[in-house]
Formats: structure tokens, C-alpha cells, sequence
């Protein structure tokens, strides 16, 4: 074992996806083959949590940029020096949070973002935790016969599916938006191989997917329905409470999200970046 492996401990965050690691000194820098045990444990579990990584911006993005390339959220714009950086707020007197729907992050991009990473500025004294769903599990779970059929099937995803879109409204009458495109929509497989691990995963979302290619609205709905709430099934699942300088780091590729909104009346503000993918295959 790498010495780099004995200073750090890995805990598993469920049965299913999830690993919380501890051990590690982000200030001043991390030296490559921690990271390189970082995003093993990342592949490995889907989602990786760290505690106490009070990073300021410019040092959270290089941080970031040492596991991928930072890009810009096209809806929303990110802080003032820091455009790949976004902000995401909820007041205490807003009732709807950003992003509040079980998504992967805008899969309606043709290449939709590898990874994202997110830190913990300000949090509510309780709530706002962030569900996390293993969809290569999910998949794993299917009948044969499914599977099969699914195999086969590509889907249709785009950024005005209402579920998602009416989460960022109050971010972009504030911040302003990147794209000038009022729709962006991309086609892709049903099922997914990972590129790093090899794994297959289901990638259709509650947030962005309206029906599968080929098929209409109607006819894809049941089959759709079917699949969201199969992902969202507590056992392929895990809970993440944070606290300031909480960090997670999430492979769109292989797990969805959802934050609670369950914290009215208290302000939240994390930071987030997304790091450039692939065209899903």
C-alpha cells in the first residue's frame, strides 16, 4: 500500500454509493498521487465527501481543476473573477431551491459535464442535506429483459423541462445567464458505459428527460416514470448532511442528485463547479 493510501481513511457512506474521506490537508496544494487515490476511492463509490476544506475560490478551482477542466453553467453566471465558479443560493425568504429535482447535471448539453464539485459556504442550522442515487446499481438491479430493451434506446433531454428549469429562475434574474439559447436539448443512450470504469448506468433524469427518441411524450412517459422512481429507491442510495467547508464530488456518469428543500425561513449558499465530459456512449 502507497504511502499516500496509509494516511487516508475511507468510509463508506451506504451499501450502495457514497464514500466520506478524511486524513487529507487541501491547504496548499495536494500532491498528484493523492489525487490519484482520490478519484480511485471517487470511481469506486460515485460520490467522494470531504469535511472541513475551507478553500477560497481561486484555491477550491484549482483544487477542482486537478480531478478535470472547469466550465461554465450556461444558466446561471458564476462569481465576479471566477466565471466557473456558480453560486447556489437560497434566501430565507425563497421557497424553491436551485436545482430542487432529482437530476444529473445538464445532461441536456451534448456533452454533458464529467463531474461536479460542491462546497458548503453557509448551510441552515438544519437541513438542506443532498440525496445522492447509484444508477449503476440501478441498472444492475433491472430485469435481463429490460435491460435489454434499453439497451437499445436513447433519450431525449432538455433544459425546459419544467421540473428543472422553474429551480434556477430566481439565480438568473440575479446573476444573468450565460447562453443566449432559450432551449438547449441533446439526445442520449438510455444506458451509458462509463469511459474510466467500464460500468453501465442508467442516464435518464426526472430534471431533464421528456421522452425517448423515436417515441412520443406520451408513449415514452410510463417506461420514464418507471425508471425515475426505480433510481430514487432508498437502497441505492445516501444521505449527506453538511456543515461549512463540507465538500462533494459527484460523477454525473454514474450517480444523480437531489438537495432537500426542507429549510425554509434560513439562508444556504454553496459554490459549485463543473468539470468538462465526454458525449455519453
Amino acid at each position: 500500500m502507497s504511502i499516500t493510501a496509509q494516511r487516508i481513511t475511507v468510509t463508506r457512506a451506504s451499501g450502495s454509493c457514497g464514500a466520506e474521506v478524511s486524513g487529507i490537508d487541501l491547504r496548499g496544494g495536494v500532491d498528484p498521487a493523492t489525487v490519484a487515490e482520490l478519484r480511485r476511492v471517487w470511481l469506486d463509490h460515485g460520490v467522494l465527501f470531504l469535511r472541513d476544506v475551507h478553500l477560497p475560490p481561486r484555491d477550491f478551482l484549482a483544487f477542482a481543476a486537478q480531478f478535470g477542466t472547469p466550465v461554465e453553467y450556461p444558466f446561471v453566471r458564476g462569481l465576479e473573477g471566477f466565471p466557473q465558479i456558480t453560486p447556489v443560493v437560497k434566501e430565507p425568504h425563497e421557497r424553491i431551491n436551485f436545482g430542487g429535482v432529482w437530476h444529473s447535471d445538464t445532461a441536456y448539453l451534448e456533452r454533458p459535464p464529467m463531474a461536479t464539485m460542491l462546497v458548503a459556504r453557509e448551510v441552515p442550522p438544519a437541513g438542506g442535506d443532498t440525496l445522492f442515487a447509484d444508477c449503476r446499481a440501478a441498472y444492475d438491479a433491472l430485469s435481463p429483459g429490460l435491460r435489454a430493451t434499453l439497451d437499445g434506446l436513447r433519450a431525449i433531454n432538455s433544459s425546459r423541462k419544467a421540473d428543472a428549469s422553474k429551480t434556477r429562475e430566481d439565480r438568473q434574474k440575479e446573476r444573468g445567464a450565460v447562453t443566449n439559447a432559450e432551449v438547449l436539448e441533446a439526445a442520449h443512450p438510455v444506458v451509458r458505459t462509463h469511459p474510466e470504469t467500464g460500468r453501465r448506468a442508467l442516464y435518464v433524469n426526472l430534471g431533464h428527460t421528456t421522452q425517448f427518441e423515436g417515441w412520443t411524450v406520451e408513449e415514452s412517459k410510463p417506461l420514464l416514470d418507471f425508471l425515475f422512481a426505480h433510481i430514487m429507491k432508498p437502497e441505492f442510495t445516501c444521505r449527506f448532511r453538511w456543515a461549512p467547508g463540507s465538500l462533494a464530488l459527484w460523477d454525473n456518469r454514474a450517480v444523480q442528485h437531489y438537495p432537500v428543500n426542507d429549510y425554509h425561513g434560513h439562508r444556504r449558499e454553496m459554490h459549485r463547479i463543473t468539470l468538462a465530459g465526454d458525449v455519453p456512449a
